[in-house]
């Protein structure tokens, strides 16, 4: 059984810290500055973004919520977004030499990132990892503070949602492929973490291959085709797209050889990273399910815990976004929220 990675545990939520983290999760905990008065105190500070570039559906709309939110208290958001791993890594470095009062960061490539995290440490800017967390090596680091998914959640449950549809389909055993986001991010490797250890716990269910179609809905269809091509409708019962934008390639890759998708005794589909595609694919009955982890929530979460850091509130160093299994028991509840982009 796979275990959970020690960076994961490090950044755990403490004990102590639960009440505060629950408040700023629920929306509860007052925000540093009143959105409505163009700025009560923030005005003049200076964020530097370097996260996902708006070519990503998911990082396009974090990037048109999050800095609105900011905007509205007075602070400037520098754009230093891209879709490109070596050039984060400039951007980031750009913005170091640009003395922003905090980086906030949603990183491509972990370990490429890290010299350039150390350098703002060393330079007095804090740093906020949003969704994915840091290289173990600096995970301690006090100028380091975190806004995270429970990536390892997001595996658990996309393992869940393939075994209750197999097993729904009367079935005991199934063989399934994954195709996964970036492996150099450890967002990927904790996710199937999660994902690996729901199978272990089921060894009826059996991952047979796994492929990297580094977030690429195009690479994800041509990967879906060759893999359903390798072990046909007989060999092969479930599929893992880790974002609705990958599981949408692998529907059609599906229907394309002939597969029959969902239903009774078709091929069962899980998600993640909640899309308005995989929600009208679930109500479709195609897509068996998803999770949460969409852009909007934690783009909220993470400007209005941005603000309260620029005010010099006492934050909690690391919080946890929890997570939601969505299937089509729930679809209409988490319909609204994971329709946004």
């Amino acid at each position: 059984m796979h275990k959970k990675s020690a960076i994961r545990q490090r950044l755990l939520i403490g004990s102590a810290g639960l009440a505060t983290a629950a408040l700023l999760l629920a929306g509860c905990s007052a925000p540093a500055a009143d959105p409505g008065t163009g700025g009560d105190g923030l005005d003049g500070k200076v964020v530097a973004l370097v996260g996902y570039g708006d070519a990503s559906p998911w990082g396009a709309h974090y990037n048109k919520t999050y800095t609105p939110i900011l905007e509205d208290q007075g602070v400037e958001v520098l754009d230093l977004t891209s879709m490109d791993p070596g050039t984060q890594v400039q951007n980031f470095n750009q913005a170091i030499s640009q003395k922003p009062d905090v980086i906030v960061t949603l990183v491509w490539d972990t370990a490429a990132m890290v010299a350039p995290m150390k350098k703002a440490f060393a330079a007095g800017i804090p740093v906020i990892i949003v969704d994915g967390p840091p290289d173990p090596s600096i995970a301690d680091d006090p100028g380091l503070y975190a806004v995270l998914s429970d990536n390892y959640a997001l595996g658990q449950i996309a393992a869940q949602n393939i075994v209750d549809g197999l097993t729904a389909q009367g079935k005991t055993e199934g063989k399934v492929i994954a195709i996964t986001g970036t492996t150099a991010m450890i967002i990927t490797q904790d996710r199937m973490d999660g994902f690996h250890d729901v199978f272990a716990e089921n060894p009826g269910f059996e991952v047979i291959d796994e492929q990297d179609s580094n977030w690429d809905p195009t690479a994800a269809g041509t990967i879906a085709r060759q893999l359903l091509a390798k072990y046909g409708p007989d060999g092969v019962d479930g599929a893992y797209g880790m974002a609705d934008y990958l599981a949408i390639p692998i529907i059609n890759a599906a229907k394309e050889l002939g597969f029959a998708v969902g239903g009774d005794d078709g091929l069962i589909i899980s998600g993640g990273n909640c899309f308005k595609v995989g929600i009208d694919a679930i109500k479709a009955g195609e897509l068996y399910g998803t999770a949460t982890e969409d852009p909007g929530t934690i783009a909220e979460q993470s400007a209005d815990y941005t603000a309260q850091l620029l005010a010099g509130d006492d934050v909690e160093r690391v919080v946890t976004i929890k997570e939601e299994a969505v299937t089509p028991d729930t679809v209409d509840q988490f319909a609204d929220q994971c329709s946004n982009a």
